[in-house]
């Protein structure tokens, strides 16, 4: 295994970073858990976009750039979060920067076992398509095909664990799904890869929640508070983080502020509470 362990890998956040002294530990796995709109995607943006940029030139030392930046999608067109991502920040040469993305798409796998129309999600021809179904690998075996294929000290996007985890009602899936998240915290360990998990929140049961939330090295949580004037604001909290959280919470850097803009992007400050 190589060592890892006196590294950081960035998150790419500028006003995060230097509050965890540079970034997370490499290989650690992270589910971003979050309400809907809270930030947890802006969060995986900025992430990816400030990092192609360090990953050009300018990290500062003893902190570990990715070797590249895959993104792994289960119904999304590469095109649509390219698309996304690019309208969300206002940089220069952006376009051109997030190119180096390397997109994995399984969705004819996850579609291909349910009712929506074959035209809606493949292009090949009804042969084809229909050799395809007759030998199909189970979605969690070809995820883990695309994993195996990545670079050691890579970053990592699931996009996204809500996808497949709805499918927990099918025979034996939950516990395929947990079983191949608690080896993919292995492998992540062994190859730095940083994993990041995006879940959204309120939309599988608690219990199951709470066991995603068992597996993974670090939960980062988005969600809406209200504020004076009933205003809402987005906050994150860090609700773990193993071998991290100690060092947060003595000095009470556990919950934060969130401000997304086009220029910033994601963007965090502290929140004290005073009792």
């Amino acid at each position: 295994m190589q060592d890892f362990h006196k590294q950081k890998m960035p998150t790419g956040i500028p006003s995060l970073d230097p509050i965890l002294e540079g970034g997370v530990p490499p290989g650690s796995v992270i589910l971003l858990f979050g309400d809907l709109g809270a930030g947890n995607y802006e969060f995986a943006y900025s992430s990816i976009v400030n990092t192609l940029g360090l990953m050009k030139g300018g990290a500062p030392e003893n902190v570990m750039v990715p070797s590249e930046i895959r993104y792994i999608t289960f119904t999304r067109l590469k095109e649509e979060v390219l698309h996304e991502i690019v309208t969300s920040l206002h940089k220069e040469g952006l376009e051109t920067l997030v190119e180096a993305i390397r997109f994995d798409d399984l969705s004819e796998l996850y579609f291909d076992s349910s009712i929506v129309p074959d035209e809606w999600y493949s292009h090949s021809d009804v042969i084809t398509r229909l050799q395809k179904r007759s030998s199909r690998e189970n979605i969690l075996l070809q995820l883990a095909n695309v994993i195996n294929g990545i670079s050691p000290g890579s970053m990592l996007i699931l996009d996204s664990i809500t996808d497949i985890a709805t499918q927990s009602s099918i025979p034996n899936f939950w516990n395929n799904l947990t079983g191949f998240l608690r080896g993919l915290q292995r492998i992540s360990k062994q190859r730095g890869i940083t994993t990041y998990l995006l879940l959204s929140r309120g939309i599988l049961e608690s219990a199951h929640e709470h066991e995603l939330a068992d597996i993974v090295d670090a939960v980062l949580l988005f969600k809406w508070e209200e504020t004076t004037g009933a205003r809402r604001q987005r906050v994150m909290y860090f609700e773990k983080f193993r071998g991290v959280m100690p060092h947060l919470e003595e000095r009470d850097l556990v919950k934060f502020a969130v401000r997304i803009s086009t220029t910033g992007g994601f963007e965090v400050s502290n929140i004290r509470v005073v009792i």
